[in-house]
């Protein structure tokens, strides 16, 4: 994916009726930014699955909700091991297109975004320490090794971000306004609670025993989330999932 060079003067006039656009604000929520500073992150989930999580038996190890996308194109006769990279690319481009963006993306504003997203996921981080020591006997599954638990949230953040934020969040969104014409506050409250919940829930889709203290915490991680997602948009949303996964990982945390 290339990042489309306009001349900057035709980026200044294109920009300038529109002062959020201006703004870092403004072009961090933009679909071509997310995917510009998303993409790096994909091709290396791609790369460390097929190289660090393939076994000649079990065959190639992902995310749940990798293999929920791979099965859902499946219903529609559509088999391949990148299709899920393919859906996130082909929905940012197809939402640029919408929205008739300029094809202008700085390199500040992605150094600005991976910051914003290291910030962002501090405070969950502080959230998930203070409720360890509450309930000390809350404990996470066991991480299957540093490369591999680096790989796995990369893809988590990037895929868990866009089946539960992306597409189930705007698809409840167009079910409570448009179809049960429910008010927007209350409609918005619904669609965060929903999408937490069912986010909470689809991490015991595996082999990991439920456990009700971290089964309300991955609740609140989702409305955090979820709150992300409707302020900064989804590039932000998926980088700072990221970045807490990589900072539960590296940090010599509690």
């Amino acid at each position: 994916m290339s990042r489309a060079a306009v001349p900057g003067s035709s980026a200044k006039l294109a920009d300038s009726g529109n002062a959020a656009a201006v703004s870092y604000l403004g072009r961090s929520t933009r679909p071509l930014t997310s995917l510009v500073f998303l993409l790096p992150f994909i091709i290396l989930y791609e790369l460390g699955t097929r190289l660090l999580l393939t076994d000649p038996v079990q065959g190639t190890h992902h995310i749940v909700a990798f293999t929920l996308l791979q099965r859902f194109f499946a219903l529609f006769g559509a088999t391949g091991r990148h299709l899920p990279a393919l859906a996130v690319v082909s929905i940012l481009l197809a939402w640029h297109f919408a929205k008739k963006d300029a094809w202008t993306v700085s390199l500040p504003t992605l150094l600005g975004m991976a910051a914003e997203s290291v910030a962002l996921g501090l405070p969950l981080i502080v959230f998930g320490v203070c409720i360890a020591r509450l309930f000390p006997a809350m404990s996470a599954p066991t991480a299957p090794g540093l490369p591999r638990t680096v790989i796995l949230s990369l893809g988590a953040g990037v895929y868990e971000e866009l089946v539960f934020r992306l597409i189930l969040c705007t698809a409840l969104a167009m079910v409570l306004r448009n179809v049960l014409k429910i008010g927007p506050k209350l409609s918005m409250l619904l669609l965060v609670v929903l999408s937490a919940s069912l986010f909470s829930a689809y991490h015991y889709l595996g082999h990991e025993p439920f456990h009700w203290r971290i089964f309300v915490f991955r609740i609140a991680a989702g409305v955090y989330f979820a709150a992300i997602f409707v302020f900064r948009g989804f590039g932000l949303t998926a980088g700072s999932h990221m970045a807490y996964d990589l900072m539960i990982a590296l940090l010599p945390l509690p």
